[in-house]
């Protein structure tokens, strides 16, 4: 009956690309998302977004910050749908520890990466990260660009020879 869906395993539904800019990541971990009835079914629909995303710790727990989640036109009644609600992020108590201990004292920040079904849930990756200097930025951005225009040469010398 059941078989094997790898659909079911990992799909990705939005992603901070701009995370990968900003912060040099040091170390990614998953966590599960605390949402309410409204929110998968807009998430199902594509009405999410992660870019201001931002974890913040309180009180020994880790909350999603920023992520906004749009409500269905549809959505339910009695349901007073809040976009940028603060969500909580579920993760072991001994992982959240030893990022406190990071955040704290080495000055790394949480980011979210991206949101993915794992299993039929909504599960976040967040990332130990540490922010980039505008001259890396740069560098960064030289690099995409060197990138590109590598890609493009090389497609005009194949396209050239053919």
């Amino acid at each position: 009956m059941g078989g094997f869906r790898p659909h079911l395993l990992s799909m990705s539904i939005a992603e901070n690309r701009r995370a990968f800019h900003d912060y040099h990541i040091e170390e990614r971990f998953e966590a599960g998302v605390v949402l309410e009835g409204w929110e998968i079914k807009a998430i199902r629909a594509g009405q999410v977004q992660l870019t201001d995303g931002y974890v913040m710790i309180r009180d020994g727990e880790l909350y999603l910050i920023g992520c906004r989640i749009n409500a269905l036109r549809s959505a339910s009644t009695h349901v007073h749908p809040e976009a940028d609600r603060t969500k909580k992020l579920l993760m072991h108590k001994d992982e959240i520890r030893r990022l406190i201990g990071k955040v704290e004292q080495k000055g790394f920040t949480l980011v979210p990466l991206n949101l993915h079904y794992k299993g039929g849930r909504v599960k976040a990756e967040i990332a130990l990260a540490k922010g980039k200097a505008q001259h890396d930025k740069r560098e960064s951005e030289k690099k995409k660009d060197w990138e590109r225009e590598k890609g493009r040469l090389m497609r005009q010398k194949v396209s050239s020879k053919a």
